[in-house]
């Protein structure tokens, strides 16, 4: 449905949600769109009076936009956006967070760039967070949030072993 309805918008905008999904199962659901590449949040244009989805840590709003994959998805072939205004707010809407220094996340972040990367027991150990905890900080801060890529890959001698690639 909000694939179907975004894609009837000249502005391609998926707002606003129906009214059965609200709370955590909107945000669920939209949190899987994006993470599939069907919805992306973009600045939301007050000008243009754009629906706000959330607002960003620096208090921006956010609107969602459907991508060509989320067309694609429902069986619409891509049409060029028709308002000039929306085209320049195709940019991301994540921009690159500053990581404070001494904080246990740029230490973290510091471990999984070296060229050898971190695993999970040397990351517990330099920050004294359980195990099931740093896999959390992987997928939410690192990965959600900040947007990097986290890989990983088995070593003989260390087990898994995970290197941030961006």
């Amino acid at each position: 449905m909000i694939l179907s309805a975004a894609s009837q918008r000249t502005d391609r905008l998926a707002l606003p949600l129906p009214k059965s999904l609200k709370g955590g199962a909107a945000r669920k659901v939209v949190n899987a769109m994006v993470d599939k590449g069907l919805l992306r949040e973009v600045k939301a244009n007050r000008k243009l009076g754009d629906p706000v989805w959330r607002e960003s840590d620096e208090g921006q709003g956010l609107s969602l936009l459907i991508t060509e994959a989320g067309l694609t998805a429902i069986g619409i072939e891509a049409e060029p956006l028709k308002s000039k205004a929306r085209k320049s707010d195709l940019k991301p809407a994540t921009a690159e967070r500053n990581i404070r220094e001494g904080t246990k996340q740029a230490l973290v972040i510091g471990m999984l760039r070296r060229p050898e990367g971190a695993t999970i027991a040397e990351i517990a150990e330099a920050t004294a967070w359980a195990s099931h905890s740093i896999r959390g900080f992987f997928a939410g801060a690192l990965k959600k949030k900040l947007g990097l890529a986290i890989d990983s890959e088995k070593d003989e001698t260390r087990g898994r072993v995970y290197k941030a690639s961006n």
